[in-house]
């Protein structure tokens, strides 16, 4: 399968600071993939040097096959990117800025009436489109810059927070035409909405203080990565006892009452699954009734603050 985007070796100095060192990646063909990092990791740091933005202090990035430093103009060609704070021309109304964005693409004059009307149809501006720029709510400001991104149907897209000011419902419209670009684009998606990355994302990447520190798909990622198997019990009987009963049992990392006779055991890894028949045992064994006996999934925000908390002690 052909890479559209590859990371080699990256490393980025803002002075004496090191803010990526030695990053690689690739994202294949077709491929919707989270980026994902807390502030000051190396995210846009990055996603700058893809878009050609920032030179790499050593290493290199290629788009579509180019280099993003030597051949930053078939590059540039070849990527729709919105940044987090999506500029526009304050005096320009949405199809005039839109126009504009298409020339500077190099979209044909005879099928820009066409692309406009594409990207205007898309992310929802028809309502809007006589508006100067200027007057936009950040919501439809965040569709136009997203629109502009998508003039000219650029193979790779990088999507810096594509959500960020919406109403629930224009998040929706946006996550779905998200989803419809897989296949036929490439996407980077910057997001700190996790489920968001979740729903939207084949694969996550996650930085950390400079350097990669996992790649999978989120369903991996959370099998993998959580720190062992959680579970839930609703167990009637004295809550210290109880408490005390489940932290003894072989094999459990933690135990926490979460009130309502209900308690959140937190295996060790190795044990996840021999712990479920040895604490129903023990309950019953002191003679309490076992209500509940379920496993509690290990979600993506679950994952990233692990990650980020062993990186960081």
């Amino acid at each position: 399968m052909a890479m559209m985007v590859e990371v080699r070796d990256l490393v980025k100095y803002y002075g004496p600071v090191l803010a990526l060192s030695r990053i690689n990646f690739a994202v294949a063909a077709g491929e919707i993939v989270g980026f994902l990092g807390p502030n000051g990791a190396g995210k846009t740091t990055t996603l700058k040097i893809l878009a050609g933005f920032l030179a790499p202090s050593a290493g290199t990035a290629r788009i579509n096959g180019y280099d993003c430093v030597s051949q930053s103009l078939e590059v540039r060609q070849s990527l729709g990117y919105l940044p987090e704070s999506v500029p526009v021309y304050p005096d320009l109304t949405v199809t005039q800025f839109l126009k504009f964005a298409a020339r500077a693409k190099g979209v044909e004059a005879k099928e820009e009436k066409a692309e406009v009307e594409r990207v205007v149809a898309a992310c929802g501006l028809k309502e809007v489109r006589q508006t100067l720029s200027s007057a936009l709510s950040k919501g439809f400001r965040q569709r136009l810059g997203l629109a502009q991104a998508l003039l000219g149907q650029p193979p790779v897209l990088i999507l810096d927070e594509p959500t960020i000011g919406l109403d629930p419902s224009q998040i929706v419209e946006i996550r779905s035409l998200i989803k419809e670009l897989a296949g036929d684009h490439t996407v980077i998606l910057s997001s700190h909405i996790l489920p968001e990355v979740s729903q939207l994302c084949q694969r996550v990447i996650i930085i950390n203080r400079g350097q990669i520190v996992a790649s999978d798909t989120p369903e991996n990622l959370s099998r993998q990565l959580g720190r062992g198997a959680s579970l839930v019990l609703r167990v009637r009987g004295p809550e210290l006892e109880v408490e005390a009963a489940l932290q003894a049992v072989p094999g459990v990392l933690q135990v926490s009452a979460q009130g309502e006779e209900r308690y959140l055991v937190t295996a060790g890894n190795g044990h996840e699954a021999d712990l479920p028949p040895q604490l129903a045992r023990e309950v019953v064994g002191q003679g309490w009734e076992l209500m509940e006996l379920k496993a509690q999934d290990v979600t993506l925000e679950d994952v990233f603050l692990n990650l980020v908390t062993e990186e960081e002690t």
